[in-house]
């Protein structure tokens, strides 16, 4: 079966090749994956349950959590399922459509993580430096319309990508040596000029990613300055404390991101394939996994009530 429609040179489908080189070894890769994934799902369900379920936690700092943990879930089900299925049973054949799509999805998805993270620093920043003035600002009002907006702002920057991608032509095969359709490694097997492609994606970044980090960089400088000025080291300390689980989220995020971004333009020649394919899918894998525990064991108020909820549920079941 030709992988072109016709005499057109848009091919009917891709071929996800998987992870280069590693190939006998796919079954095997897929065990830490889809444990990631399982804990990925439990967590972040269980976080915007608790959240939702526990009046104490009705608050900005953690309906943005809750925010982030939804998408989370968006983020890593928009791969992983069509991942293991490449790895467990060599389905690795994907829809033209469905390719854009799935493009469409993970760059949507992963602006819109960064954005929350955004959108949590500037909480923490009117937390601590404006804390009698913290509940008028951040009204559930200005919340729901700074994620709607955050989610606008990545969907209309990446419409562009599926249009971008489509408009190339593909007479070199269309087999991508990926587990997921990400733009620039269907950019890479077109025959056409992708400079543009490559440029836009830049300008995305920076739209996206530079603005967020500039925003984190300015709150936490602010942050800093606000919390050094306090009087008494308790009251520090518990300024910082508020603030560790959601450095270390920026970390978990922004890491393999940084890695992911630099390596597709600049260390393709340099570092194995197979070293970059692993990144990419633990870039989109990793802060699912790892967010909500790292909230479950810094956030003093979670902690408390997850451990209330099993001690009530283990009386309960003495008590049967």
């Amino acid at each position: 079966m030709s992988f072109l429609n016709g005499t057109s040179t848009t091919p009917s489908s891709f071929i996800l090749n998987g992870i280069p080189g590693l190939e006998e070894e796919h079954f095997w890769i897929s065990f830490p994956l889809c444990t990631m994934f399982s804990i990925a799902l439990t967590g972040n369900f269980g976080l915007m349950y608790l959240i939702y379920s526990e009046e104490a936690l009705h608050r900005p700092m953690y309906i943005f959590l809750a925010l982030l943990s939804f998408t989370d879930v968006l983020m890593c089900t928009s791969t992983l399922p069509n991942t293991l299925c490449i790895l467990w049973f060599s389905l690795k054949e994907i829809d033209f459509k469905a390719c854009l799509m799935q493009m469409f999805f993970v760059h949507t998805f992963t602006g819109m993580e960064s954005g929350v993270l955004m959108l949590m620093a500037l909480d923490r920043y009117v937390a601590i430096c404006y804390p009698l003035r913290y509940a008028t600002i951040l009204t559930n009002v200005v919340i729901a319309k700074a994620g709607l907006l955050t989610f606008l702002r990545g969907v209309m920057l990446v419409i562009p990508f599926t249009f971008l991608t489509k408009r190339l032509p593909y007479c070199r095969g269309n087999v991508i040596p990926h587990t997921y359709c990400d733009h620039m490694s269907v950019a890479k097997i077109s025959c056409g000029n992708v400079q543009v492609n490559a440029i836009y994606g830049l300008m995305v970044a920076l739209l996206i990613g530079g603005f967020d980090i500039l925003c984190i960089t300015i709150s936490y400088t602010m942050i800093l300055r606000a919390v050094v000025s306090l009087s008494s080291t308790d009251a520090r300390q518990k300024a910082f404390s508020t603030c560790t689980a959601h450095i270390c989220a920026i970390v978990i995020t922004y890491v393999p991101a940084f890695f992911t971004f630099f390596t597709h333009r600049f260390g393709s020649h340099t570092i194995p394939p197979h070293v970059h394919i692993i990144m990419a899918n633990l870039y989109l894998l990793m802060p699912p996994t790892m967010n909500p525990i790292v909230y479950g064991v810094k956030t003093k108020q979670i902690r408390d009530n997850v451990i209330r909820i099993f001690s009530k549920g283990k009386n309960n079941s003495q008590n049967i």
